[in-house]
């Protein structure tokens, strides 16, 4: 019973050193936006200065997202959010500008996007204050403690959807320094939604309530189609058209020191190969042209629409907002982050979906589950190489053998369909469940509800109690062993 106060304690210090901290805080966002990391124009919106109006009727239901990959996993939900409760007015926001330039035409017509405040007394409170939302949907792991403090306070429901704990992020908040704090904040929300058992282990044991824990899937199955600008559709055609008659394969969200093991792969037995290379910083695109140009390659970068030529080896993609669409181009993907210790993974289902044979390494982080789940399902839908040289194999036998591609690939789709289709359906009958019940104001959570069940939902179907926690007991171990 003393972890609250304590909690409290910290939290109080937190706020103590945020506000006295918050002069620098603000001369090293003058300095991002400087360097282009912060919009030039909404910047102001970081430290709480809205840039338009708030709708002056209806409750107000915010969706934070920290970067692109949870944003777009947050947009299936909030096109549905508009279709079931047009009554509702929805907010956006994100931190990072790649996530706004490419969200920003995503989202319905009459979703307000504005870019997240620091986490300052004085930027969320000003926040908080003006926007007066009813309900907050944090994606993933964005555990701010102003944010989440000043929420509560004001008797704002708070919901974590796709929840995740990394197993440093876990021992991390394990500490006893940071244990009290962790407790309290995750103690403020009325649904925790993690990504699996092991997930949610993560979070009892660092003392979330254990009755607002829920399973409702991976949202980012759930990622629908979208639409690209005319120019840009335009391009990828004519690209598909170039490439309809040479083998391709793609290396996609590679970090810097991965591509100097993807570029020459396979050039020397398959000189007429092009690889598409979509790096996961896009500025980086430049400076990985200019080292592959200096090994003597033909690139071709995206950002200069650049055509490919006889003796184009590289097409390189260096814009935002079209892998999705880039993967109907290639029947291989190889998913980068992956190949080198100290990262952890990409999303996977995108190239699933778009009947890639998937490719990844063995260092995937919190997408160990998706890789998983798609694997329990059908064995071909994913394969794990440890580096250079069985990357190399692996593609070689997929270019050498028809059939075997195209098993993968099929494998890889109907997993994905498999996945995608029970995290839909879930997430909609539980909104269904959930908005035909009568809820008292003082219970008024329903929309935050909406991803989840009651407890005693799982990943497959419905778990009691005893279940549950017999699941919980199963993990402890591991999650000690991850503490040690």
């Amino acid at each position: 019973m003393a972890v609250v106060p304590k909690g409290e304690m910290l939290y109080k210090i937190y706020r103590t050193l945020s506000y006295g901290l918050s002069p620098l805080i603000h001369l090293h966002l003058h300095w991002r936006r400087l360097r282009g990391l912060e919009h030039p124009i909404r910047w102001r919106e970081r430290l709480g200065q809205p840039s338009l109006p708030r709708p002056s009727a209806g409750p107000l239901l915010w969706f934070h997202a920290v970067s692109l990959g949870e944003g777009m996993a947050a947009i299936p939900v909030i096109k549905f959010c508009t279709q079931r409760s047009p009554g509702i007015n929805i907010l956006m926001t994100t931190t990072t500008v790649s996530a706004f330039e490419v969200l920003k035409d995503r989202l319905p017509v009459n979703v307000i996007y504005q870019f997240a405040p620091l986490d300052t007394p004085a930027a969320m409170d000003a926040f908080l204050g003006y926007w007066k939302p009813k309900w907050i949907v944090i994606m993933e792991n964005e555990l701010w403690p102003n944010l989440i403090m000043g929420a509560s306070r004001l008797g704002i429901c708070l919901a974590l959807l796709n929840a995740r704990l990394s197993a440093k992020s876990f021992r991390h908040w394990s500490r006893p320094l940071l244990f009290p704090l962790i407790s309290l904040l995750l103690s403020q929300f009325s649904l925790i939604a993690p990504l699996s058992n092991v997930q949610a282990i993560h979070f009892q044991l660092l003392q979330a309530p254990p009755f607002c824990i829920n399973f409702s899937g991976d949202l980012k199955y759930a990622v629908n189609e979208y639409d690209l600008l005319k120019e840009d559709a335009e391009h990828i055609e004519y690209l598909q058209k170039q490439l309809s008659q040479k083998q391709v394969w793609m290396a996609a969200s590679i970090h810097r020191g991965e591509e100097e093991r993807v570029h020459n792969i396979l050039m020397q037995s398959h000189p007429d190969i092009v690889t598409i290379i979509v790096p996961r910083h896009p500025l980086h695109g430049k400076e990985i042209a200019k080292v592959l140009n200096k090994g003597g390659l033909n690139v071709a970068l995206r950002s200069q629409h650049k055509k490919l030529i006889p003796g184009t080896s590289i097409y390189l993609v260096d814009t935002l907002g079209e892998l999705r669409h880039l993967y109907k181009l290639t029947p291989i993907a190889v998913i980068g982050g992956s190949f080198l210790p100290g990262l952890a993974g990409h999303n996977i289902s995108e190239a699933a979906a778009a009947g890639c044979a998937v490719l990844t390494g063995h260092h995937i982080g919190h997408f160990s589950h998706m890789v998983r789940e798609m694997q329990q399902l059908n064995p071909l839908s994913v394969m794990q190489v440890s580096g250079k040289l069985e990357l190399e194999k692996a593609l070689g036998e997929l270019f050498a053998d028809a059939k075997i591609l195209e098993s993968r690939q099929n494998a890889a789709k109907e997993a994905f369909h498999s996945l995608s289709t029970a995290v839909v359906s879930s997430a909609w009958d539980l909104l269904d469940f959930h908005l035909s019940r009568q809820v008292s104001d003082q219970w008024d959570v329903s929309v935050i509800f909406l991803l989840t069940g009651s407890c005693g939902c799982s990943p497959h179907g419905v778990m009691s109690p005893a279940e549950y926690y017999s699941e919980l007991a199963k993990g402890m171990d591991w999650c000690f062993k991850e503490l040690n």
